[in-house]
Parts: C-alpha cells; sequence; structure tokens
C-alpha cells in the first residue's frame, strides 16, 4: 500500500526552497506597500524577460491577477469574451462581475477550452442592437487553456489580429504561463503573443502567495495600483511577494519548475495511451477512467480529482516524485 502519491493540483506542492531563501533575504526593514527596492525591481525584470516594456505588479491570487488586468480594458456596461470553461467563467465565483462592476462573460466555444478567431467571431456577431446589448471590449485566452492545451504563436498572432480589428483588449490568463513556454520551447514573449496584460502564474509553479499583472502598456499600471488597493489586495509588507517573484525569475527558475512537471506529466501520458482524452501539451492529463478503475488507483494510494463521470484529471507539479509517476504511469497502463 503506497501513500502520499499526490496528482490532485499543482497548487498542492510545496513552495521551491529557492522562494524561502528570498522572503527570509528579505525579512529585513524597508518601505512599505510597493515602495520597498524589491517592488520596484520588477518593471525592469519583466522587462527584460519580455523584450519590450512593462509594468509589473503582485497580487496574492490568480483570480486577483485576471480581474484587475481586465479591469484595466473594460467598463461596467461592458463584456469580455472568453471559453465557456474558462477559469474566470468556472472557477473564480463570480469575481470579474464583482472587480469590474457588473461587466459580463461573453462565452464561446473552442476545442480543449481554446479559443478560435472563429468562435470569437460568432459571438462578435452576434452583438447587433447598439445599446440593448452588452459590447465586447476584450478578449480573453489562458495559456496553457483549462485542459492543458497550449496556443502557438501563430493562433496567438490571429487572435491578436482579430483583437485590434474591433478595437478589444486582449488578456491572458497565465496561472499555468510557465508549463505553455516549456512545452513551446519559445521565448516568453512569443508564448505570450502581443497581449495587452498578462497574469505571469507563480503559485502553480513553486510559489508561495504571489502572482504578476504585466501590463504591457504602462500607462495603464495607475489602474491598477488604485483598484488593487480597494479591492484589499495592497500589502503593506509587499516585498515578501516581490521577492518571491525575483527569486522565481533568477536563473529561469520559472522555466526550470515548469519543464520537470511537463516532462512527468509526458510519461505518464506515455502509458495511458487512448484513456487520453486531450493531447498532454502542459502538466495536466485527463484520463478516461470508471468508477472501478479509479478505486483501484486510489488503493494504491494515488491522489487525483474526480473531473466528470467519465474522466479523472491528474496533475504534476515541479515536486512531483519521478518515482511516483512512474508507478501512476505502470498503474494506469495495467489498469
Amino acid at each position: 500500500m503506497r501513500s502520499g502519491m499526490q496528482f490532485l493540483s499543482d497548487n498542492a506542492a510545496p513552495v521551491h526552497p529557492k522562494l524561502w531563501e528570498a522572503m527570509r533575504a528579505a525579512d529585513k526593514p524597508d518601505t512599505p506597500y510597493d515602495t520597498d527596492a524589491l517592488s520596484r525591481e520588477l518593471d525592469a525584470r519583466f522587462t527584460a524577460l519580455f523584450g519590450r516594456e512593462c509594468a509589473a505588479l503582485w497580487v496574492a491570487t490568480g483570480t486577483a491577477a485576471n480581474c484587475l488586468a481586465l479591469a484595466t480594458m473594460v467598463d461596467p456596461h461592458g463584456g469580455v469574451v472568453c471559453h465557456e470553461e474558462a477559469h474566470i467563467e468556472m472557477d473564480e465565483c463570480g469575481a470579474p462581475g464583482f472587480y469590474l462592476h457588473g461587466a459580463k462573460l461573453l462565452l464561446a466555444g473552442g476545442a480543449g477550452a481554446k479559443l478560435t478567431v472563429e468562435t470569437i467571431g460568432e459571438v462578435l456577431s452576434g452583438i447587433t442592437r447598439g445599446v440593448h446589448q452588452v459590447p465586447a471590449q476584450a478578449i480573453s485566452i489562458t495559456q496553457a487553456s483549462e485542459y492543458g492545451m497550449v496556443y502557438r504563436p501563430d493562433e496567438l498572432a490571429a487572435i491578436a489580429a482579430l483583437a485590434k480589428e474591433h478595437g478589444l483588449g486582449l488578456q491572458m490568463d497565465g496561472a499555468r504561463f510557465g508549463n505553455a513556454a516549456a512545452f513551446l520551447g519559445c521565448s516568453p514573449a512569443e508564448a505570450a503573443g502581443s497581449v495587452d496584460a498578462l497574469s505571469f502564474g507563480m503559485v502553480k509553479n513553486g510559489g508561495m502567495g504571489a502572482e504578476a499583472v504585466i501590463l504591457f502598456d504602462p500607462a495603464k499600471a495607475d489602474t491598477i495600483r488604485y483598484r488593487r488597493k480597494r479591492a484589499g489586495h495592497l500589502q503593506s509588507k509587499g516585498r515578501y511577494l516581490a521577492a518571491q517573484i525575483l527569486a522565481m525569475l533568477d536563473d529561469d527558475l520559472w522555466l526550470q519548475n515548469a519543464r520537470a512537471a511537463n516532462a512527468l506529466a509526458t510519461e505518464i501520458a506515455a502509458s495511458a495511451g487512448d484513456r487520453l482524452i486531450y493531447p498532454v501539451e502542459a502538466n495536466e492529463l485527463f484520463v478516461r477512467m470508471n468508477q472501478e478503475e479509479r478505486s483501484a488507483l486510489r488503493s494504491q494510494g494515488f491522489a487525483f480529482i474526480d473531473w466528470n463521470d467519465t474522466c479523472v484529471r491528474m496533475v504534476t507539479s515541479w515536486a512531483t516524485n519521478p518515482d511516483h509517476a512512474t508507478a501512476l504511469g505502470k498503474a494506469i497502463a495495467a489498469l
């Protein structure tokens, strides 16, 4: 009987030791809120990472990062086109409407929880009645998607062109941005495309409690600063959040962690065969499995989530034990 073989979520993984070291190093007097030396360093570090000027602000959660970014683009009477299974629709308890003071999510389809120019266009073409309908003002895409599918640079370019054509902002939920960039093997700039704002995920990738909101129009940063304070997310000791983010950027730790997680997911996928519902492009696996098979795996000590009646979700992380991943692959193959 094995125990502790954890594939529930990358949120369940521990904090990377280098982040604890960074927070310990930051544990000394400095100016409060976001005026400390570490917080002031973020703009330059992300500008260097993406190769274009940006403003970077810390927040504690991905939900806040997504919603504050969208708040720079959308009026209370406006709408955000997103996938019908996007995190902002399915898993944020109406937070976009709360932060955006009533703005609406306009839902579109797409295989693997990815939007396409065609599915976005279907939503936009239905908005024809002026003030009687909610106007689209932004598009939100998720990199990697809720099913672990990754947007390629050409797909991002096509969506960005559509957004520009219609005068829409483009926001990227990058909770697993590192996993997407690792899969693509390209630069961070190419993995982000021409988005206006990016939620640069840290917590799922080895962080403790810090995410970065990246604005590629720095002039809009003050909008987030005021809204972050109003929303209760301006932490008085922000240097500890900045320390986590900077530690993840040092020596590309964010990318190293993502590569490690992706590699183990790929290994497990090789044993799952035609049980896989979606190709494994990041660190999530969606596997067809009946109740008896789920019980068989759990009896061997594997922990995972029942996604629905036909499949389970399994997630690897930077800290997943390679022996556990190998054991899970063998156990799935033996079902």
